[in-house]
């Protein structure tokens, strides 16, 4: 099974071209698998029956939550479907087992004035402030993932037409626009704080820590943790939560689904749908305050 294991991985990595967070989750969730075929001396592909595949899926219900069921499961699927395509196995014995139906989890956002404070809240009069400020700026007016804010390059802004550009998953590029009040502070970022912050060293990266380092991912979680603190924030917020309210703040004021869409690298329109239900459940939060018939 290794071998496929292996080819499976591949295939993904090159023809797929999936990041490496996504190869990660596919390479565990497949070596769990494995290791429950191989116990019970499932060594071949061909081998292998639904009930093998039913009965992994159950031994999981007590350790994972159901999200993460339908996720490995995905991974069997693709994992499947890949040796039959390969013409490994004659058929797929994935192909009839369901997909658990999960109940879609509303994400978490923030409001206009929270997201207000939490922007004002670094001290402009030092050089991590303005890296901040700009982080978050940018962060906001494009609804970056913490992961393509880390990698983004120098060369990726083009603060003249106001856009930036980035990989998201699967290696898809996209061009975001990003708002005039992102631009001035990403400027003032670039002249004043960044050539402190590289000093004599080369970087291609745009956002660095002290000493010309890559600013990673662990860096940028933590500061938002501390904003949020400091400014009095009592919300579960992370890096993500800036996006869903980036999102949320569009189609609050009108923004078409489509236009959402792209700007947040979505490949299905189902997974953007979501932000409608928070304007659905907003609504009736206002009718039920404020009808006087609302609450009988």
């Amino acid at each position: 099974m290794e071998v496929f294991r292996e080819a499976f991985l591949d295939y993904l990595k090159i023809e797929r071209g999936l990041s490496k967070n996504s190869l990660l989750s596919y390479e565990l969730d497949l070596k769990k698998y494995l290791d429950y075929l191989g116990k019970k001396g499932v060594t071949e592909p061909a081998r292998v029956a639904r009930e093998d595949i039913t009965d992994f899926l159950f031994s999981l219900r007590q350790r994972i939550t159901p999200n993460s069921i339908a996720r490995t499961l995905s991974t069997v699927k693709n994992f499947h479907r890949f040796l039959v395509r390969e013409k490994i196995t004659p058929n797929d014995p994935s192909h009839l087992v369901e997909t658990p139906k999960l109940d879609k989890k509303i994400p978490s956002y923030l409001t206009f004035d929270e997201v207000t404070r939490i922007l004002k809240a670094p001290n402009l009069k030092t050089v991590q402030g303005l890296r901040d400020r700009a982080i978050l700026e940018l962060m906001y007016a494009a609804g970056l993932r913490v992961s393509e804010l880390a990698t983004l390059k120098a060369s990726d802004l083009n603060l003249e037409v106001g856009f930036v550009k980035c990989k998201g998953k699967g290696s898809k590029e996209r061009i975001i626009p990003m708002g005039k009040i992102a631009q001035q502070f990403l400027e003032k970022y670039l002249e004043r704080a960044r050539p402190k912050l590289v000093k004599n060293k080369i970087s291609v990266y745009l956002f660095l820590a002290q000493g010309g380092r890559t600013l990673s991912r662990q860096s940028i979680w933590k500061m938002i943790k501390a904003t949020v603190k400091k400014v009095g924030i009592k919300k579960k917020v992370s890096p993500h939560t800036l996006r869903h309210s980036f999102a949320t703040h569009l189609l609050e004021r009108g923004a078409d689904l489509r236009s959402v869409q792209e700007m947040l690298g979505h490949s299905s329109i189902t997974t953007t749908q979501i932000y409608t239900h928070i304007n659905q459940t907003r609504l009736k939060d206002i009718h039920r305050r404020f009808h006087p018939r609302a609450k009988g």
